[in-house]
């Protein structure tokens, strides 16, 4: 590098040279100024040497201090590495000592072992030696007893062990049969004290929803902006909402027909507005009843998310959260669909408590018991069967799903909390003022229960009472004994199981009296 930058400063004063006598040259001038040309160009070559003389030096100067910096780095890396072979040398001695030190320990529990097994060894001898000698006495004994007694040790056994388990069955069937009766009265006295804690501590606000709904006017001239000419906005109204408008002479009022809850409450809020706005036509009735139908929508999740917070209830999808909200607009019996459900999931959790299971998973499976009566849309699957599609569909424990499945037996119960949500759902539909029936539906009821008792032998007479929770029967005591009274009674409640529909249970009494008659003259 020394040499090029020498032969680069040397090139440069040549060609300044050359450029200063071609200069010159070129000129012809004088000599003189010749003369300073090349004294000038002397001047610049000596300046030129020294120039390249300093670069060389400075980098000499360079060159030194990087070998310095470099011989400093290597024994820096050579220390290091040194200082790491030191320490992997004594970790290598430190487990040699440790290898030898477990070495000789274990050498010393095998002899501890070894010795040990020979003591074992010969205890084994010992015991195998006064078996032996014990088994011949026992078969010189067992020869006596067979000599003496006139049986062989087998016939023996035989007959004790038949004895024994004669006198076991006898004393086993017992104990069944005593167990059995304590189990049954425990079990009624239990179950009764759990069903009246439950319906103590449980009340709802029952709420009897109709088939119609009566729209108040303020005066009898606002039917007809509701009738339209000819007609036609009373047919917009029933077209958008699905109701029937009933306008008869019934002063200041109007009647809204729907078997749908839901329906009736749309129309009554879209009359509402309607009336207090009075531009009623079919463009604004669409209008209207298509932002009513928006708001009872949003309404109906806002239902479904107060119920479930108000339960205690966490982590349910929003389907089912508005499905709950739904159920505000729907009856069953004349029992508010929310409220018996509200109802149900309390009584569930109060059962499951007492009980010793989990009240939450109790209590959300009673809240969502009846989902499948508000479907989105048809299907022939009944309620039962449907809710307990929909709760799986959504994610519900498999727990939720066969207790909403099987309220009404129409799948097998595979949890304990499937027989509570069902008792309880019974409880919430028959206690007293919670449904009701239609007069004449009552009044068939009352009447297919007594026919279906006298239709037996022996029945003289039949009384359904207690609104037709309880059936009593008169027999003919000639005709029927009290044996057969107890029969008679099991089978006419069966009957009613499988025949006849009713809410709650009915109890079946049979009354069987003999009476002797004298009349003295």
């Amino acid at each position: 590098m020394d040499q090029t930058v020498m032969l680069i400063i040397i090139g440069a004063g040549a060609l300044i040279v050359g450029i200063i006598a071609g200069k010159l040259l070129f000129a012809k001038n004088t000599k003189k100024q010749i003369e300073e040309a090349e004294l000038q160009a002397q001047t610049l070559l000596k300046e030129a040497e020294l120039r390249a003389e300093t670069i060389k030096k400075e980098k000499q100067l360079e060159a030194k201090e990087r070998f310095v910096q470099l011989k400093a780095e290597y024994e820096k890396e050579v220390l290091e590495r040194n200082r790491k072979l030191g320490e992997l040398e004594n970790r290598a001695k430190q487990k040699d000592i440790t290898i030898n030190q477990k070495e000789a320990a274990l050498d010393k529990q095998i002899k501890e072992n070894e010795a040990i097994k020979e003591n074992l060894n010969r205890q084994i001898e010992v015991v195998n030696h006064k078996r032996t000698e014990l088994e011949k006495h026992q078969e010189e004994h067992i020869r006596r007893l067979e000599k003496i007694a006139g049986l062989s040790a087998d016939e023996a056994k035989a007959q004790l062990v038949e004895s024994l388990k004669a006198e076991a069955h006898s004393q086993a069937l017992t104990l069944q049969q005593e167990i059995i009766e304590e189990a049954k009265v425990k079990a009624n006295k239990e179950a009764r004290k759990i069903v009246i804690q439950s319906i103590q501590r449980t009340a709802a606000e029952v709420t009897i929803e109709n088939t119609v709904t009566v729209f108040n006017l303020e005066s009898d001239e606002i039917k007809g902006q509701i009738i339209g000419r000819e007609g036609r906005n009373i047919r917009a109204i029933e077209a958008a909402t699905g109701v029937d408008l009933i306008v008869d002479d019934t002063p200041e009022a109007i009647i809204l027909s729907s078997f749908d809850p839901l329906r009736r409450e749309i129309a009554r809020l879209s009359l509402q507005r309607l009336v207090s706005d009075g531009r009623i036509h079919p463009a604004r009735i669409e209008e209207v009843v298509e932002k009513t139908r928006r708001q009872l929508e949003e309404q109906v999740i806002e239902i479904g998310e107060r119920t479930v917070i108000e339960m205690g209830i966490h982590g349910l999808h929003k389907e089912l959260v508005r499905i709950v909200g739904k159920m505000r607009f729907r009856s069953s019996y004349g029992q508010n669909l929310l409220m018996h459900s509200r109802e149900t999931a309390n009584l569930c959790a109060i059962m499951a408590a007492e009980l010793g299971m989990n009240p939450k998973l109790a209590k959300r499976a009673g809240l969502l018991h009846d989902i499948g009566k508000v479907p989105d849309e048809e299907t022939e699957l009944t309620h039962a069967l449907l809710g307990a599609k929909l709760a799986e569909k959504y994610g519900e424990n498999p727990a939720v799903v066969n207790a909403i499945g099987a309220h009404h037996d129409e799948m097998e119960m595979q949890y304990v909390i499937s027989p509570i949500v069902q008792a309880c759902d019974a409880i919430s539909g028959a206690r007293p003022g919670a449904r009701r029936e239609i007069m004449q539906q009552y009044l068939q009821r009352i009447k297919d229960l007594e026919n279906l008792a006298l239709n037996y032998t022996g029945v003289e007479k039949a009384y359904a009472i207690q609104a037709g929770r309880e059936l009593r029967v008169i027999v003919e005591a000639e005709k029927v004994t009290d044996t057969e009274s107890d029969k008679l009674s099991f089978e006419i409640a069966q009957k009613i199981q499988t025949e006849m529909t009713y809410p709650g249970q009915i109890k079946v009494t049979v009354i069987r009296e003999k009476r002797a008659i004298n009349i003295a003259r």
